[in-house]
């Protein structure tokens, strides 16, 4: 028996109050759940890019940073990281870093589909290519980093709404991916820092 995914849902304070069914979670009044970015990139400093499949709920067949996902009830971020790269890019990263980790949003598609997240981001180095699941991305492509933030501030690269709001936090913190300083955990919203226990609601 298939047991359905289920979402972390959190309070404007990032505090854990319940979990929904993923299928249900996003629609015109999303409710503000946990989740999580990973920017992946290699020893020369490229980023990995990935465009999300067609068949997508939100922004399907547009391009975004490298993964994206949502923490299991119970299950630590990190430790979702490490599922969805491999799930989703069939990559083994177990060397990532927290960068940004208060970050979160709202966006509304175009057919009023709201997504809603508390969404900490991570930067990971591999030094092998990506083995994308069709199920979850459509295309990758690697980009010089500089290039790919000179793209999305000027507007000529089109990208996901989560991913161009945390392009200008991620230049903020230095033109060098390689040498970001990992943010202190500490600034984790309650829900990542202590993963949710109760029963799926």
């Amino acid at each position: 028996m298939t047991h359905e995914e289920h979402v972390v849902l959190v309070n404007a304070e990032g505090e854990a109050i319940g979990t929904a069914p993923k299928s249900a979670v996003h629609g015109a009044d999303t409710p503000l759940h946990l989740a999580f970015s990973c920017y992946v990139f290699d020893g020369k400093g490229r980023v990995l890019l990935t465009r999300r499949a067609s068949h997508k709920r939100t922004w399907p067949g547009v391009w975004t940073n490298s993964c994206c996902g949502h923490p299991l009830p119970g299950e630590p971020t990190a430790e979702a990281v490490t599922r969805r790269l491999s799930y989703e890019l069939g990559l083994d990263a177990t060397g990532f870093e927290l960068v940004l980790p208060g970050f979160s949003y709202r966006a509304v598609m175009g057919d009023g589909t709201v997504e809603h997240e508390l969404c900490p981001v991570y930067r990971a180095v591999v030094d092998t290519d990506a083995r994308p699941n069709p199920d979850e991305v459509g295309a990758t492509r690697w980009m010089p980093w500089d290039e790919f933030t000179h793209g999305v501030m000027s507007g000529l690269l089109a990208i996901s709404p989560w991913c161009g709001e945390q392009v200008p936090l991620l230049i903020a913190l230095g033109p060098d991916p390689a040498a970001w300083a990992a943010a202190d955990p500490s600034g984790l919203p309650p829900a990542a820092r202590s993963p949710w226990q109760g029963a799926p609601a």
